[in-house]
């Protein structure tokens, strides 16, 4: 599979990492229609694989897929670099996808991040990361997540990003078991009204973020698992398989566990995958921010000039 010939001056491959929400705290209504967030990202090891492509000349987009996404955000980004950069050209993309679609693990998003990050380099017109963050809350709430990596607090709609002390290379499972889940009608059924967090959400939520522990909760698992108590039954299964914690990511339907060696997490993979259930089965690893900026570097190396590269010369998140 593959649209990228010869007629094409500059090509570069990536990888785009999978995100799952350690902690989601649903809080209030906003006037302008979204919920106000309390959640920590954090990216796994699964990723999807994006080659791009660009030849100088009259503006043309093209994307091979191995699945068919309506509305595609790598096509979406892609024209939001172009227009900001004021470039012209043919871009051709391929996209092998391995993150499911609709599971709560931001693939599409993580896809766009990868588009703002790579194409700048490819056109050899750098952004600032301040400009990469604004394109990047233009697409979705997830996106701007995907431009920082490993463990961050996110508030607001999730846009708002404070980084957290890297978190080991834990091994982790994911489920994803073969349901689609609204995410707009599981925000519905929360029935959030305009109104403020309490002290005791605030105080719950600030003990989740210094250390993974039993309290790290995911707001949505109280509507979603009345409608899907498949998913409840894997998160249950997880605990007793020994995950530490066990949680839904995002909206669903995937249900992550994390565990504290690999032989653990190795003997529980084979357990689900031994079910014959039509669940999506991923043996995965947590991925820090230095991780996650190294990966980025090495792809972003064969285009040349390390002043092409988002970090660390415009990293807005360096301390």
């Amino acid at each position: 599979m593959t649209i990228l010939g010869s007629f094409f001056s500059k090509m570069i491959r990536t990888r785009s990492l999978a995100k799952i929400n350690l902690d989601l705290r649903v809080l209030n209504k906003r006037k302008d229609g979204y919920h106000e967030l309390r959640t920590i990202f954090q990216t796994v090891s699964l990723g999807d694989t994006i080659e791009m492509a660009y030849q100088p000349g009259q503006t043309r987009i093209d994307i091979n897929s191995n699945l068919k996404i309506a509305d595609n955000l790598i096509v979406r980004a892609a024209d939001s670099v172009l227009r900001t950069t004021k470039k012209t050209g043919r871009l051709g993309f391929v996209l092998s996808k391995r993150i499911p679609l609709g599971g709560g693990l931001g693939g599409g998003s993580s896809n766009a991040a990868a588009v703002l990050l790579a194409l700048p380099a490819l056109l050899g017109k750098p952004l600032p990361m301040a400009k990469l963050h604004e394109l990047a809350v233009e697409l979705g709430s997830d996106v701007p997540f995907f431009l920082l990596g490993g463990s961050a607090v996110g508030l607001g709609r999730g846009t708002e990003l404070y980084p957290l002390p890297d978190l080991p290379p834990r091994p982790a499972l994911l489920i994803t078991p073969p349901i689609h889940v609204s995410t707009p009608a599981a925000y519905r059924a929360l029935e959030r009204k305009t109104t403020h967090e309490s002290a005791r959400q605030i105080a719950e939520f600030q003990a989740v973020a210094s250390q993974l522990n039993s309290r790290c909760k995911n707001d949505f698992e109280s509507v979603v698992f009345q409608q899907h108590p498949q998913l409840k039954s894997i998160k249950g299964k997880l605990l007793r398989l020994g995950a530490r914690p066990a949680l839904m990511s995002g909206s669903g339907s995937t249900i992550f566990g994390i565990f504290p060696n690999r032989q653990l997490r190795d003997s529980a993979a084979q357990v689900f995958r031994n079910e014959d259930s039509g669940n999506q089965v991923f043996s995965v690893t947590l991925v820090s921010r230095n991780r996650y900026h190294s990966l980025w570097r090495r792809q972003l190396a064969p285009l040349g000039d390390s002043k092409l590269w988002p970090w660390p010369q415009h990293d807005r998140y360096a301390r």
